[in-house]
């Protein structure tokens, strides 16, 4: 497995809500990422991928909800998410796609 592959595996997609939107505009994009996926593990993606320089990594994960399906009682996955701060004059655009 390459190493470009491995980044991929840490970083699944990027949220567009509209909390992440105003995190944006302090320098800041908004992934979800792999739930064993740890700090340095999710900037070294980041920076590698996007080619950008990262000034922080903040993370947390949302527990799955409880739901019920034709009657019966489900559960949805845990999320982590994390919210990664740019250096000044560092983008990156998710709307583009990876």
């Amino acid at each position: 497995m390459t190493a470009k592959a491995e980044h991929y595996d840490v970083i699944r997609k990027p949220i567009i809500t509209e909390k992440a939107t105003m995190a944006s505009e302090n320098g800041a994009v908004v992934f979800e990422v792999a739930i064993d996926a740890n700090k340095p593990q999710i900037k070294e993606a980041v920076e590698t991928l996007f080619g950008v320089k990262v000034k922080a990594v903040n993370t947390t994960i949302t527990k799955g909800k409880t739901k019920r399906f034709r009657g019966m009682a489900g559960k949805r996955k845990d999320v982590k998410k994390a919210y990664v701060t740019l250096e000044e004059g560092n983008t990156i655009d998710v709307t583009t796609g990876l």
